[in-house]
């Protein structure tokens, strides 16, 4: 529509300028017709041509004629313009720009960006955020020229894991802010500072560290308890009604503290080990949610809620499946936020 807007407003323009030039065209005199000045006469006819009488007077030289009425006054203002078209024309103008004309001049005022949070629990799939999730959902967002922030909360990590045994790092601590400023490339924040009034959405990727760090999921199962900013930020954006977003274990975190809301963690049934996480669907149930079935390329949207989850790596998946997926939540996070 607002290409067919932008061929039709010169028309208009033109169309005013049109009236004058036919009124121009009307006072130019017919081709050919242009006065001259008699021929010399030959001294032969000189005196013949005497005794006729007197020559005829030459042409007067041509006054200028003043512009016509319609060029003379000056152009009418955009809002006399629009009440001059036809009254489907006038509306599909006004529709396509509600502030007037000169919304459509490129200096017209943009869109602002959407400004999301992203909440990490460390760096590292078996104590902290999942790395590669983390990586997708800032691809996706940077895609979808959001402004993003990433927060973690400034405690300890539940514990270390060493990461190339499967196993605990005894007699090692490590701090959750810190970690996850590994993956924040050092520009991160207290999860304290996050407030709704900054920021239009938050996104909390998964990884062990969203059910041993943001919480005790991982001990704990229905019985758990989320730490306290997680469960401040939770309720904020759910009060303020500023989608969230999140994906692999982190729903859990939705179904604990927004009761009755709608995520999930992929399928059921493990279905030989194509879900070995599948259980976390019952537990969702006892947390208060529901669960419902999507499969790792899709997300869920709890529009009543505005959460929107993805199953990412809670399926064996090839990497590319799990990134599009996490793809469709982040999208659907930016849609909800209305920039």
């Amino acid at each position: 529509m607002r290409g067919l807007i932008f061929l039709l407003l010169p028309l208009l323009l033109l169309n005013e300028v049109g009236e004058g030039s036919k009124a121009l065209q009307a006072l130019a005199p017919a081709a050919g017709g242009r006065c001259t000045s008699p021929p010399p006469e030959s001294a032969a006819k000189g005196a013949a041509a005497s005794r006729r009488g007197p020559p005829p007077a030459a042409c007067p030289a041509p006054r200028t004629a003043a512009p016509p009425p319609s060029l003379r006054r000056p152009l009418p203002p955009p809002a006399a313009m629009l009440a001059s078209c036809g009254p489907a024309l006038c509306t599909a103008l006004r529709r396509a720009a509600p502030g007037g004309l000169a919304s459509f001049h490129s200096s017209a005022r943009r869109h602002r960006a959407a400004r999301v949070a992203v909440v990490l629990s460390g760096c590292g799939v078996y104590d902290g955020t999942e790395i590669h999730e983390a990586s997708a959902i800032l691809v996706h967002l940077s895609r979808g020229g959001a402004e993003v922030q990433m927060y973690a909360p400034d405690v300890p990590q539940m514990h270390v894991i060493d990461h190339s045994k499967g196993q605990p790092a005894e007699a090692e601590s490590r701090n959750v802010l810190v970690e996850s400023a590994r993956i924040a490339r050092g520009k991160i924040a207290s999860l304290a500072k996050l407030t709704t009034a900054d920021h239009d959405a938050v996104i909390f990727p998964g990884g062990f560290g969203a059910a041993k760090n943001l919480s005790t999921f991982a001990v704990d199962g229905k019985d758990c308890k989320v730490n306290t900013e997680v469960e401040r930020v939770l309720k904020d954006f759910h009060r303020a009604g500023k989608p969230i977003g999140l994906c692999c274990i982190s729903p859990v975190l939705a179904a604990k503290v927004l009761s009755g809301a709608e995520v999930t963690v992929g399928h059921e049934e493990e279905e030989g080990g194509k879900w070995p996480y599948a259980g976390t669907a019952g537990a969702i149930k006892e947390l208060g949610g529901k669960h419902c079935v999507k499969e790792v390329t899709e997300a869920h949207v709890d529009t009543k809620n505005k959460v929107v989850t993805t199953p990412a790596f809670m399926c064996e998946a090839e990497l590319h499946n799990i990134f599009d997926g996490i793809g469709a939540m982040v999208k659907n996070v930016l849609k909800l936020t209305g920039k």
